[in-house]
């Protein structure tokens, strides 16, 4: 029986949704039920349909818990899986856009998501224009008879803006558009897109839901506008995920809102201590009074996560370089979301086009993992003086 999303606690709801131990003898966890052909009893089953599994592709035990935790959490209609973040963005715009139709795009968007607007999307008759992503209630002006929808992703992967999704869902709703929401940064505990007006919630559960950096998956969960669409175009594509990912996902769910809690805590620490270097110049975290978006985020976040950017000071790239390569605890990794910390650097300028990035130092974003934050802060310390050596 499905847990009821806003008469819980979120603790409460992690644990148990999609927990079933009366279909699987006591077990806590549903099996990982590896297959692909189900048996029907007899023709008329088979012919009918009349049966709550019917072919391993479609549905089993292990997904199902998953969609019915994440249906559950995002407050939606329903929910899909699919093998990887990426397909997930690319799942959610293409069961509502087609050849003709033209897609609102964040400037800040996720550089593989952008990738896909600029060629498959383009192949396909997408028109794509880039929005700047603190436009808010602006982007009615962007508007044309064909726009049907708006792709939001807050905050950016790498510059950390905030979007007013509220504003701009509003807009979209006026001309009949479908709102869709990268919600990777804050997930459902920190942010409910669907509650905040959008109809398309999208995740790379790589990151925080499975939070072990053990395995890939995509979430797309809809509202009631967009639901049919999503189920039916994850249906025609045959996009799905194995059970054994699955399983490590759904293990993951159980503990995020713990590691949420302690990614937020050593993240908001570090980006205070970094504030107060010389050698940078600015630290974006939209949980710090300087973000310049920061009440936005306030008003509609109950929480921050481990992902946050900072600028250096100008100096050489080779500084940059000294800084990272000799760093203890921070991996040199895409992704993020898991156990561990993680650092790259970053150029905004090679990809943008509606908006211009003028910082004059190099970008540097971080993860923040669930290592001590005094080991964590140790570490940057002495990159940060290697970068002084440098500058």
């Amino acid at each position: 029986m499905a847990i009821e999303c806003e008469n819980r606690g979120v603790g409460t709801l992690l644990a148990h949704v999609g927990s079933h131990p009366e279909e699987h003898h006591g077990f806590v966890n549903p099996p990982i039920y590896r297959g692909s052909t189900v048996i029907f009893p007899n023709v008329d089953t088979m012919q009918s349909g009349d049966q709550r599994y019917q072919y391993g592709r479609l549905n089993n035990p292990s997904t199902e818990a998953l969609n019915e935790a994440l249906t559950s959490l995002e407050m939606a209609c329903g929910s899909v899986l699919t093998p990887s973040g990426l397909s997930a963005c690319t799942t959610a715009i293409l069961s509502v856009v087609g050849a003709g139709d033209h897609l609102l795009v964040p400037d800040s968007v996720y550089g593989p998501t952008r990738h896909f607007c600029e060629t498959a999307g383009r192949r396909m008759g997408i028109e794509t224009t880039y929005y700047d992503p603190t436009i808010g209630a602006g982007i009615q002006a962007l508007f044309k008879p064909n726009t049907r929808a708006v792709f939001t992703e807050s905050p950016g992967s790498h510059t950390i803006e905030i979007q007013d999704i509220p504003a701009i869902a509003a807009v979209a709703r006026k001309h009949d558009a479908i709102v869709i929401t990268d919600n990777t940064w804050a997930t459902p505990l920190l942010f409910k897109p669907l509650v905040a007006g959008a109809d398309i919630s999208v995740m790379a559960g790589t990151k925080y839901v499975v939070g072990h950096s053990d395995a890939l998956l995509g979430t797309v969960a809809a509202g009631p506008r967009a639901w049919d669409k999503v189920k039916a175009f994850h249906f025609q594509l045959g996009m799905h995920v194995g059970p054994d990912d699955v399983t490590l996902a759904l293990r993951g769910l159980r503990t995020l809102e713990v590691r949420l809690a302690r990614h937020q805590e050593s993240a908001i620490e570090i980006a205070q201590w970094l504030e107060g270097h010389d050698e940078v110049s600015r630290v974006i975290h939209p949980a710090l009074s300087s973000h310049p978006q920061h009440s936005l985020w306030k008003r509609d976040f109950s929480g921050s996560s481990g992902l946050f950017s900072f600028v250096t000071k100008p100096a050489p790239f080779e500084a940059i370089k000294a800084m990272l390569d000799d760093l203890e605890f921070f991996g040199l990794g895409y992704s993020w979301g898991g156990f561990e910390s993680l650092a790259i650097t970053v150029d905004p300028r090679a990809i943008r086009s509606a908006t211009s990035w003028d910082e004059s130092g190099h970008l540097i974003r971080l993860h923040i993992g669930l290592e001590d934050p005094n080991d964590l802060i140790a570490d940057l310390a002495k990159g940060i003086q290697r970068f002084r050596n440098y500058a």
